[in-house]
């Protein structure tokens, strides 16, 4: 009787030393990143002791990796890679429109003239403006670099003033590296998801391989969703101000952007285009409104009125 109770009490305090064991190793892996490797081999070495099972270890192994994946920085040449592969997912839904190449060439003169007198002048593979053949009214842009704008937002612009606001919004958005945050969002996700997978195939003992892959195609898909979705409101009006610093600085009026917003409000449909993936227009006047007393610039707008009539006006008339 007395060798049974210290059975029980061997096994009871082994499972206790385990459960112990597995805290602090989730632990280690979700709050000190950079020592994840180390976190991976302790529990495959925890394993092999025989202190506690290969499933368990593979669950901890697997988790750790999953963070430290989720902590890794984007270099510039992944962030424009990621922007490609997030461009040809657009491109496989919208497609270009070549009906006028001096049209594309504007928008890219108008681009330049941002980001020249910008913070970040050059990227990996610099700035390019393409015109979706659409009438949906929208604008893109990922981490890579490139910026979509649709026939149908091009035809509601009133002046090249308006016009390099919507340029501006989206070089906002690629030099605040919302399109990399999103991602390193999806892949905090990620770590999360495998975590649950590895817990479920240890307890179901499923293969956990398996299951990791499965979680992986699910992510796949939220980041689908996202850039059909859109930004967070936070990032859009974040993206206003500073594409109101961006027109400033290259000699654009700033109020444009209200400008190009009232237009925009005009057409607002929630549930399509730009309705989908941006905040309602009057939301981001009332915050962009608010910011407009920073700027003292002299309001240019009619000296390039006759240009932008010509460039844009007429190549898009009766389309």
């Amino acid at each position: 009787m007395i060798l049974l109770d210290n059975f029980k009490f061997c096994d009871i305090f082994k499972v206790r030393i385990m459960r112990i064991f597995i805290t602090i190793l989730i632990i280690l892996s979700m709050t000190f990143v950079t020592a994840c490797r180390h976190v991976d081999t302790l529990a495959q070495t925890a394993a092999n002791a025989e202190l506690i099972d290969r499933g368990t270890a593979n669950f901890i192994s697997i988790s750790a990796r999953a963070f430290e994946s989720a902590a890794e920085q984007v270099t510039p040449e992944q962030e424009y890679y990621i922007g490609r592969a997030v461009a040809a997912n657009i491109l496989s839904t919208y497609r270009i429109y070549n009906g006028d190449r001096a049209l594309t060439n504007y928008l890219n003169l108008i681009c330049q003239a941002i980001v020249l007198n910008s913070p970040q002048p050059v990227i990996f593979n610099n700035y390019n403006v393409t015109i979706l053949d659409s009438s949906e009214i929208n604008a893109f842009a990922t981490s890579g670099g490139h910026i979509f704008v649709t026939r149908g937002l091009l035809n509601v612009v009133k002046s090249e003033d308006a016009l390099a606001s919507v340029i501006a919004h989206e070089v906002a958005h690629i030099q605040l590296r919302h399109g990399i945050k999103a991602i390193k969002t999806s892949r905090a996700t990620q770590a999360l998801l495998v975590t649950a997978a590895a817990g479920i195939g240890n307890a179901m003992g499923m293969d956990v391989n398996e299951l990791t892959d499965i979680m992986n195609e699910s992510v796949s898909e939220i980041m689908q969703a996202m850039v059909n979705s859109g930004y967070s409101k936070e990032m859009e009006y974040e993206a206003d101000i500073a594409a109101m610093y961006l027109l400033a600085a290259a000699g654009y009026e700033p109020s444009s952007l209200l400008e190009m917003l009232a237009e925009l409000a005009k057409v607002h449909v929630v549930s399509t285009g730009f309705g989908r993936t941006h905040p309602a227009p009057g939301q981001r006047i009332f915050y962009a409104q608010r910011a407009l007393g920073r700027f003292d610039v002299a309001d240019t707008k009619s000296e390039r009125q006759k240009r932008f009539g010509e460039a844009l006006r007429m190549s898009l008339a009766g389309r």
